[in-house]
């Protein structure tokens, strides 16, 4: 009875972290924020493995399906370059989890992405924030 009970609860954990929310339209909304605050007219750079754009935030481009994991990388003047990789997830039936990395002044943070896709073909997230840090 106890391992049908942890089964049970190991499943609907699970299902859970497959429930995240994704652009199966191939849009995604790229913003930029420091300390909880919206940062516009920052300039980033969106590579995919098939395709490059260079965007200022706030923008909205047409990435595709997941073709490699997205790779964004924003500076600002006044703030530390700061960058994101995300893995793409399967249409909803996956998760994933993002985190970046940013250095300058002699501080460097480091990230790990993270991905469970259960096809061959993903999306990214359909709304995206890049953390910029203050110099």
């Amino acid at each position: 009875m106890h391992k049908r009970l942890a089964c049970i609860s190991l499943s609907a954990l699970l299902l859970g972290a497959c429930a995240t929310g994704g652009s199966d339209d191939g849009l995604v909304s790229i913003a930029t924020a420091s300390n909880g605050q919206s940062i516009a007219n920052a300039q980033c750079t969106v590579n995919t493995r098939g395709a490059s754009w260079t965007i200022v935030t706030p923008a909205t481009i047409d990435v595709g399906p997941g073709n490699g994991d997205l790779r964004i990388v924003c500076t600002k003047p006044g703030y530390r370059t700061s960058e994101l990789i995300l893995p793409p997830y399967a249409g909803g039936s996956g998760s994933s989890v993002g985190l970046g990395m940013g250095g300058g002044s002699g501080n460097v943070g480091m990230g790990v992405g993270l991905s469970f896709p259960l096809g061959t073909n993903g999306w990214y997230p359909a709304n995206i924030v890049v953390n910029l840090n203050p110099l």
